[in-house]
């Protein structure tokens, strides 16, 4: 992985951001007009009316050119109510298809487990005694299923997903967080969580739920981001979900710039936790890389929010680098 830039200023601090650059995205938490929506070249030919919705259309241009799901993205902010909810239903479906495209394993903590009855691995003859006696006393044949074999096997992981929803987030950065939702979803069915935050922290699903990973999706892409970006008590909080798994591996992802707005212990938070994924924009990722390299997690960035679970799967399958 490309290794985090030097960090900035002294002391071992995260430095806090310029405050003359201003987060991106609406700070205000406010909709998109069909004006500015216009100015998406495919626009009138995905929406040709108020309220419409063109899939099939909207189908068409993302086959011509993958660029056209930032218009879907984009759509999920719209003024327009039925034009939002309907890109927020379609957006869903596409990320969750993404999602399912993605690699289904991931490497875990490997260790060994008995088998009984296993085809492969090593024999463990000492448990074996009890079923090779039992095989003899009944005057039959050894059986697979009278053996215990020794096996490695991969443990399960536990995910805790942690979105940025503060002022920075847009319809693009949402549709990318909605994709590593549901990633995680379909990696770890029974243990993963999502939680949201800005100046506070919202859990959309804990750690063990039947919340459906559609719903958490479309969740996602109802939020507008807005407000200041408080994110020790966002780890903190991911922190604490994951606290309760059973899993062996547990893994926080963290979706934002990192631009925290407010001084908090970030670092410490960010240190304590088991394992720490952070995934940045492509075009606002240097805090990002400086909290990663001060607190030894791994990082990445998302050009194109299609491309967030390929980014995790790679993050999970590459080891800490210096």
């Amino acid at each position: 992985m490309t290794s985090p830039p030097a960090a900035p200023g002294t002391g071992g601090r995260q430095q806090r951001p310029n405050p003359r650059t201003p987060k991106s995205g609406r700070p205000d938490g406010g909709t998109t007009g069909r004006r500015e929506l216009a100015r998406h070249a495919r626009f009138a030919e995905v929406s040709p009316e108020v309220g419409v919705l063109d899939e099939q259309a909207m189908s068409r241009a993302l086959a011509d050119d993958p660029a056209a799901f930032e218009l879907l993205a984009a759509m999920t902010a719209a003024t327009d109510e039925s034009l939002r909810a309907a890109a927020i239903r379609l957006s869903a479906s596409i990320v969750l298809e993404r999602a399912r495209a993605g690699r289904p394993s991931i490497r875990g903590i490997s260790r060994l487990r008995p088998v009984r009855g296993g085809n492969d691995g090593d024999l463990d003859i000492d448990a074996s005694v009890e079923g090779v006696s039992a095989a003899r006393s009944e005057a039959r044949p050894v059986a697979a299923e009278d053996l215990t074999t020794v096996q490695w096997a991969k443990a399960p992981t536990a995910f805790a997903v942690v979105v940025d929803r503060s002022g920075s987030m847009s319809g693009p950065r949402l549709a990318a967080a909605a994709t590593v939702a549901a990633a995680c979803a379909l990696r770890a069915p029974q243990e993963h969580a999502v939680l949201s935050f800005a100046g506070s922290v919202e859990v959309i699903r804990p750690l063990v739920s039947d919340i459906a990973p559609a719903a958490v999706a479309e969740r996602l892409l109802r939020v507008r981001g807005h407000g200041v970006t408080r994110l020790a008590a966002a780890l903190k909080a991911a922190g604490e979900q994951l606290a309760p798994a059973r899993a062996r591996r547990r893994v926080v992802i963290l979706l934002s710039d990192c631009r925290s707005t407010d001084d908090d212990d970030t670092l410490q938070t960010a240190r304590a936790l088991p394992e720490l994924i952070i995934l940045a924009p492509a075009d606002d990722h240097e805090q990002a890389a400086h909290l990663a390299g001060l607190a030894g997690a791994r990082w990445g960035v998302i050009a194109h929010p299609l491309d967030a679970a390929a980014a995790l799967d790679l993050l999970l399958e590459t080891p800490v680098t210096a």
